[in-house]
């Protein structure tokens, strides 16, 4: 996955604030989120930890509008402006510069590459970028441009995962929600992949919210978070020190 990424005109840059406030959320009768307080400011990298079905991924697809909250708040602030994301359609919400890397991928695996790609560029201020969009992925993540007719389905979940980063990217967002991007993946395709996230954001001035489990691998790129226990904020670190010395990450973490 390495590579030189090409440098793009980027235009103006947003100020891009992700406030979410007293969030209340679930699936039918099962309440998932308890009352879940975050904020992401404009080009931070911040990190959701938490073990499987304590929250995180229902956070996101709170943000992207795929789960409701049944109470609180999620506020967009963008330069000045701040925009009430509850109620609007997750199309809606890609139309403001939020995009998401799902987990598991979630690709039209009957597509090819491109097509996959070109699904992701369907926002208006996507559309007008489109070639330099893909010359930027296909510079980013080298494999895809050696496959770019291959049906996405036969290919590698390492390659798959680029393929979803790409897609994300397609649609030139501001702020980037990626979803357990380890998952399924090799330990040194992890890693890889992962340095492949802290590239990007500085080429894209991305600001980050990652949902992620695999802690000494977040760690490496956030400069903070969250544990998030039982749909509840279990502590928040200010700063990536505070968060190795918290109890929480020693105990499920770090074996101590």
């Amino acid at each position: 996955m390495t590579s030189s990424i090409i440098r793009m005109s980027k235009g103006p840059i947003l100020e891009n604030r992700i406030v979410i406030d007293d969030i209340v959320a679930g699936y039918g009768p099962v309440q998932v989120l308890r009352g879940v307080s975050v904020h992401v400011e404009p080009g931070e990298t911040v990190v959701l930890l938490g073990s499987n079905g304590n929250g995180k991924s229902t956070l996101i697809n709170a943000i992207m509008g795929i789960v409701r909250p049944t109470a609180g708040s999620i506020i967009l602030e963008r330069d000045g402006q701040r925009i009430d994301l509850i109620g609007k359609a997750p199309e809606e919400i890609v139309g403001l510069g939020i995009a998401m890397v799902p987990e598991g991928r979630r690709l039209f695996p009957a597509l090819t590459v491109e097509e996959n790609l070109m699904l992701g560029a369907y926002r208006k201020d996507a559309r007008a970028k489109i070639t330099e969009n893909l010359e930027f992925c296909l510079e980013a993540f080298p494999a895809l441009r050696e496959r770019y007719k291959q049906i996405a389905g036969n290919m590698s979940g390492g390659e798959q995962q680029m393929i979803a980063f790409a897609r994300a990217l397609m649609s030139a967002p501001s702020i980037l929600l990626i979803d357990e991007p380890s998952v399924g993946l090799a330990p040194i395709l992890v890693n890889r992949m992962i340095a492949k996230i802290a590239e990007l954001k500085t080429h894209r001035n991305l600001t980050i919210l990652m949902a992620e489990q695999n802690f000494n691998q977040a760690i490496k790129i956030a400069d903070r978070g969250y544990i998030i226990v039982h749909g509840e904020i279990a502590f928040e670190g200010r700063n990536t020190e505070e968060l190795k010395n918290n109890e929480l990450i020693k105990q499920y973490y770090l074996g101590v």
